[in-house]
């Protein structure tokens, strides 16, 4: 995993808040409301981060399983999920959704929710892709994007866990909430 300082220089040069906050990554269902006040943690048991704070970038680790970035259009609630095939399994993009409902009021159809590159048929036997597009679908996000990458795929650009037996490095997946909310 990468060092503070390694994070920081990703953040900044991405343009991005060089406060973060990054989930455990459990593999299961946990969703954490992050704000200023987290900074520089990593939030134990949750794989899944929201948030309104404009000056705080929410981080994860990615080599397989999928990232999902979630944005409101409305209030510009955002939020990062890491999801698997246990946390698909767990429905933690459906708990993101809820969570950022019931803490920030919006609305799934003001969302915008983009399934980033993961390990896809034929190269893994399941298919947690097409679920967690369906888990968005089923929870009324407006728009929903299919990056349609998968990692095993394309080695000279993405990372795979399983192609490569474990001895693979990490991708960051980033998300920021914009000025203009």
């Amino acid at each position: 995993m990468a060092g503070t300082a390694d994070i920081s220089q990703i953040l900044k040069e991405a343009g991005l808040p060089q406060d973060y906050v990054m989930g455990e990554q459990t593999h299961g269902p946990g969703v954490a409301v992050v704000g200023l006040v987290e900074s520089g943690r990593v939030i134990p048991g949750v794989d899944g981060l929201v948030t309104m704070e404009k000056n705080l970038s929410l981080v994860i680790r990615v080599a397989d399983c999928g990232p999902v970035w979630i944005r409101c259009r409305k209030t510009g609630a955002v939020g990062l999920v890491h999801s698997g095939r246990k946390g698909t399994e767990a429905r933690v993009v459906e708990v993101a959704i809820r969570k950022m409902r019931d803490e920030f009021g919006v609305e799934a159809r003001d969302m915008v929710a983009l399934l980033g590159p993961c390990i896809r048929p034929p190269h893994y036997e399941v298919n947690f892709a097409a679920e967690i597009i369906r888990q968005l679908e089923r929870e009324g996000v407006g728009q929903v994007v299919d990056s349609g990458l998968c990692t095993a795929q394309d080695m000279k650009r993405f990372y795979s866990y399983r192609a490569e037996k474990g001895k693979t490095g990490r991708h960051f997946a980033l998300l920021a909430r914009g000025d203009s909310f």
